[in-house]
């Protein structure tokens, strides 16, 4: 009886995740991660860890399956809140999500099951695993889950092989109403429960309340630029080869108080995020007001009015060796290689039509239609057909 360890987070996915492994006749054990202690910025009944620690605890005391938490806050602090004050200092803005899976979920607790005698981990994640053999080589594939609106490969974008090799994500052929249909057949506590928002295992955080544990409020001006500035209206050509054309077209622009008017003021520019509309407090624009560039140096936010605006358009977006991953290390490029591939910058974006460049320092990513608020330090991932080949912080 091969024996797998739960994620147990007291939602109802991992819920259904572990009472399909006991079904299947694996030996399953409940584990709770405890990642968080200030309870002072996380808005209140949000997704309170106490509340979740007891649901599993029921859910597995419903199973008849062995549950324990554990306490990973000390890892979770120095490995995705540090990570995370880190990067909106820079003026980069985190996914915490995808690094709580590889820093996390698929390592720090990876370990903890295989201490505990597990040959698995499983999550209730929305993706799919596949195995397949190739020149003599065992290769295991991330696969898009079956529920479009709920897909979750995104976030397992950083895997490796030696994590897929030991994750199950037994949820991944099904929807959430048929996940929510089973709770309920089981009689779960879980079957009715919200999905919890915000960050993985926190809960919803005031994100400026958060970042003002580290990063200090400091006033500065908020500056809307005009859609016709000269920047926007230049092109180039006559590149002296592929790679120049995209350096160009990777390069976004450089902003000055002089290119618009000041309209405001904030608290802080690494607390705001490239495409980001609330929280800006300006009004009395024709149409809404979006961040296109925040300067932490300067301390200037620049915006521009509508979600059409060109500062917010670009095509071409850039990945440097050293943040540059492939879940299929068999189809790594080679610097001069080409691959057509379908991407997306976030979550929830419907994939887009690309290509991918290898290039000596790192990899461009063109897509054939331009993007919104392509934002630094978010992941690409890129796809064939419904399997996640690789992805890379942009830089």
């Amino acid at each position: 009886m091969k024996r797998v360890i739960v994620g147990l987070s007291g939602g109802v996915d991992s819920s259904v995740a572990a009472y399909l492994l006991k079904e299947q006749g694996y030996e399953v054990i409940g584990l709770f991660m405890k990642n968080w202690h200030d309870d002072s910025v996380t808005i209140s009944d949000e997704c309170p860890w106490l509340e979740d620690s007891n649901d599993a605890m029921l859910v597995a005391d419903k199973l008849g399956i062995p549950f324990q938490t554990v306490d990973l806050s000390a890892q979770y602090k120095e490995r995705i809140v540090d990570y995370m004050f880190n990067e909106y200092e820079r003026g980069r803005t985190p996914n915490p999500d995808v690094l709580c899976n590889r820093e996390i979920k698929f390592d720090v607790f990876m370990d903890i099951a295989m201490d505990l005698g597990a040959d698995y981990v499983a999550t209730g994640h929305y993706c799919r695993k596949a195995t397949i053999e190739k020149d003599g080589h065992t290769i295991h594939q991330l696969l898009a889950g079956k529920d479009n609106n709920k897909d979750q490969s995104y976030f397992l974008c950083q895997l490796s092989q030696d994590q897929l090799a030991k994750a199950l994500f037994p949820i991944g052929e099904l929807t959430k109403p048929e996940v929510r249909e089973i709770a309920k057949a089981q009689d779960l506590i879980t079957a009715e429960k919200k999905d919890s928002q915000g960050l993985c295992f926190i809960g919803k955080v005031r994100l400026p309340d958060f970042l003002q544990q580290q990063l200090k409020p400091k006033e500065g001006v908020i500056v809307e630029v005009e859609d016709n500035l000269d920047v926007y209206n230049q092109t180039q050509s006559g590149f002296t080869s592929k790679e120049r054309e995209l350096e160009y077209l990777a390069k976004k622009p450089v902003y000055s108080i002089s290119d618009g008017k000041v309209v405001g003021k904030h608290q802080g520019a690494h607390y705001f995020t490239k495409g980001q509309r609330k929280g800006l407090a300006v009004g009395g624009t024709k149409e809404p007001l979006f961040v296109i560039e925040t300067d932490v140096d300067e301390n200037v936010i620049y915006t521009g009015q509508g979600k059409n605006h060109p500062g917010l358009l670009r095509n071409v977006l850039f990945v440097t060796n050293e943040e540059l991953h492939w879940i299929r290390e068999d189809l790594t490029l080679a610097e001069g290689e080409t691959m057509e591939v379908m991407a997306r910058i976030r979550y929830r974006q419907p994939l887009e039509k690309a290509t991918l460049y290898k290039v000596a320092s790192g990899l461009y990513v063109e897509f054939k239609n331009k993007q919104s608020a392509i934002t630094e330090g978010q992941f690409v991932a890129w796809y064939n057909n419904e399997e996640l080949l690789g992805s890379g912080v942009i830089s």
